[in-house]
């Protein structure tokens, strides 16, 4: 006993204030990237160009910006350039080093925190450019004032040299070339250009009159952008972008909408300063559709959780569109009041707040906590969108007609919806017929395998593991969901067993802590077909099970495509260049594409080299079989076991939204009704399928 409490007492002795490790500088950054920029992935990787673009767009804001740059370089820069006032480069009182240096080094550090250096800013944390800093294992800022051109150049956040003048120049601007350390961002630093220009396409919408430029020039020699201000300046071929809107939210909602007929003629648009807000813009249309799409931003940075505005404008538009009815008895006294979900369906709305002093719940700025913001979008949005009501009856009457629909379309898809849980109850939440569940209750381990058809359903509730694995069969095509509404959606058979199965209920039930599987599977053949039911399970799954896609649970299963089989030994292979790329190595010849078509064989015999085993000096050759799988329904129960369910060897693909946004509006185009639309999307997306002939 004495001696545990000898053991105790020196284990408090050693917690002391020598305990405490502090980090200094911009260490704290490096140590915990996540804290300020959410991720280390893709997201984060993105957010580095964010942060340096909005110090920019922020220049713009403040009326002292009218162009901005954005190029992705070789060996994985970035260069953000703007013709703003230029970062000051004189040297700051407190820290005794340049501004410029102490912006770049500096937590909290920058020109947004009071005075007037900027009325509106995103970047009020004072993280932006200095949390960059620190994880690029090479920045260099450039900056054009004062008649001169200054230069300095960091890397992981600590400066090489002071700050030099390198030149004249009669500019002004800041220009910023950063390169991500692959320490941080071990899955990757390589950049998507087309995420890169949806952002900015978005954010000029946003600033009227800001022109901005986007430019891949990776695959060019190294540039030497020493004495370039602007890289579209020196001519490249590359692949660019330049965005400029004059329509601002208008033109931003037009563009959602493109794709949808409207059901009104005029868009709603207000912008309007009040007090303790500079701005409040919103401008809205409805559409035939049973989706909504709400965009909220605030000081022009995406807020995809919402906030307070949000919450302002659905009590408003709520408020308003059932005050109207009432008023001019599209509603009866004995009839109920729309709901909020009622008012949504078929909005398309852009929300933009604009707040000096502006505050976010969380680092990565997902959300406004801004409680001023609430009252400033209920007000301004509630008095202009009820005089646009009332000055333009035609529009009125199509906006409440539309709601009347989906507020009894809410009825009967909630009748539809309590009908199968009710069902689900009277039966002890009975499961599906076809579903073949697995025996544990452990949603962790269990998975279910969505597979196509009866016969692709024998072999694998024969194949599987019975112990964590289900198999759900499904017949025939799903409905597509996109233009459908609930009630219709649960009237369909396979769609209810899916529903049933999955446990998590639907539409306002759904609740994912009650999914039975953490493994939701599709498993469909691999030709045109087969493309066609996971596109509309996917569809499924997005519209209505988004969260099951956000939390990591679809995947999709990839069969193999081959299995070349050599005397006893066999292989599986999953593309045409897998195969190819073996039989060539084994020295077989390999017909084209043409060739094959022609025999019209899913199995094949081809001549292959002698074997290096056969006896006395006397060749035999052996014959190789090319088995080409059409679907899962081909393969034996062992066959489909080893190769796509087999958690030691199978491959599986999580499916995943990067950005919900223009999934969204690809959803729309592929699945909605806009044939036109469709049609050019295809054609130009055509080069990028992989086609089944």
């Amino acid at each position: 006993m004495a001696k545990n409490k000898e053991e105790k007492k020196e284990k408090v002795a050693q917690y002391d204030a020598s305990s405490i490790t502090v980090l200094e500088g911009l260490e704290p950054v490096r140590k915990r990237p996540g804290m300020y920029i959410g991720t280390t992935g893709p997201d984060g990787l993105h957010h580095l160009i964010t942060e340096i673009f909005d110090n920019s767009r922020d220049e713009a804001m403040g009326g002292f910006c009218t162009d901005i740059e954005v190029a992705l370089l070789p060996n994985n820069r970035v260069r953000v350039v703007d013709n703003g006032r230029g970062i000051p480069v004189d040297t700051h009182k407190s820290t005794k080093v340049s501004a410029l240096e102490t912006i770049m080094t500096t937590l909290h550090a920058g020109g947004k925190f009071g005075g007037e250096g900027y009325k509106v800013s995103g970047g009020l944390h004072g993280v932006g450019a200095s949390v960059v800093n620190a994880l690029s294992i090479y920045l260099e800022v450039v900056v054009h004032r004062d008649g001169g051109v200054f230069m300095q150049e960091y890397k992981q956040g600590k400066r090489k040299a002071l700050v030099k003048k390198i030149g004249k120049s009669d500019l002004h601007g800041t220009l910023v070339t950063f390169e991500p350390d692959k320490e941080i961002f071990k899955e990757g630093v390589e950049f998507n250009f087309d995420r890169v220009v949806t952002h900015m396409r978005q954010q000029a919408y946003l600033v009227k009159g800001l022109r901005i430029s986007v430019i891949d020039a990776r695959a060019l020699p190294e540039v030497d952008t020493a004495d370039v201000f602007y890289l579209r300046e020196l001519g490249l071929e590359v692949p660019s972008h330049t965005f400029y809107f004059e329509g601002g939210l208008l033109s931003l909602v037009k563009h959602y909408n493109e794709h949808f007929k409207s059901i009104h003629k005029s868009i709603f648009y207000v912008e309007k300063k009040v007090e303790g807000v500079e701005s409040v813009e919103i401008a809205l249309q409805y559409v035939d559709d049973i989706s909504s799409r709400v965009m909220p931003f605030a000081n022009n940075i995406h807020t995809p959780d919402g906030g307070t505005h949000v919450t302002g404008f659905k009590t408003a538009l709520t408020r308003t569109l059932n005050s109207y009815a009432r008023k001019n008895e599209y509603i009866k006294e004995s009839e109920e009041n729309f709901t909020g979900e009622d008012v949504l369906e078929g909005l398309t709305a852009v929300i933009s707040v604009k707040l000096r002093e502006i505050q976010f719940e969380g680092q990565t700025k997902a959300k406004l906590g801004s409680v001023e913001a609430q009252s400033a979008v209920a007000t301004v949005f509630g008095e202009f969108f009820t005089a646009f009501l009332e000055e333009n009856p035609d529009d009125a009457r199509a906006m409440v007609s539309k709601v009347i629909l989906a507020l009894k379309a809410r009825k009967a898809a909630k009748a539809a919806k309590d009908s199968v849980l009710r069902k689900g109850a009277l039966e002890g939440m009975t499961l599906p017929g076809k579903l073949a569940d697995c025996e544990t209750k452990s949603a962790e381990e269990a998975e279910v395998f969505i597979v196509e058809g009866d016969s692709a359903g024998g072999s694998a509730k024969q194949g599987r593991d019975r112990r964590t694995q289900a198999i759900l069969p499904l017949r025939g095509k799903v409905l597509n969901v996109e233009r459908a509404r609930l009630d219709k959606i649960l009237a369909f058979a396979e769609i209810k067993a899916l529903v049933i199965a999955l446990g998590t209920g639907i539409s306002d039930s759904f609740d994912v802590s009650r999914l039975r599987y953490h493994k939701v599977i599709i498993a469909t053949d691999a030709d045109v077909d087969g493309a066609h039911i996971r596109t509309l399970l996917l569809t499924l799954f997005f519209r209505y099970f988004r969260q099951l896609i956000d939390g990591g649970f679809i995947y999709i299963a990839q069969p193999p495509l081959y299995k070349v089989k050599r005397g006893k030994e066999f292989y599986y292979f999953y593309s045409d260049e897998e195969k190819n790329t073996f039989l060539k190595k084994e020295g077989i010849e390999v017909k084209d594409a043409e060739e094959e078509a022609e025999e019209g064989q899913e199995t094949e015999e081809v001549e292959a080299p002698a074997s290096p085993k056969a006896t006395q000096g006397k060749p035999k050759s052996t014959k190789v079989s090319i088995q080409r799988y059409k679907g899962l329904g081909e393969m034996n129960p062992d066959e489909l076991w080893e190769t796509t369910m087999d958690p030691e060897h199978r491959v599986l693909k999580q499916v995943t939204v990067e950005d919900a946004q223009d999934a969204d509006k690809v959803f729309d185009i592929l699945m909605g009704e806009d044939v036109p639309a469709r049609k050019s999307f295809i054609q130009s997306n055509a080069t990028k399928a992989t086609l089944d002939i």
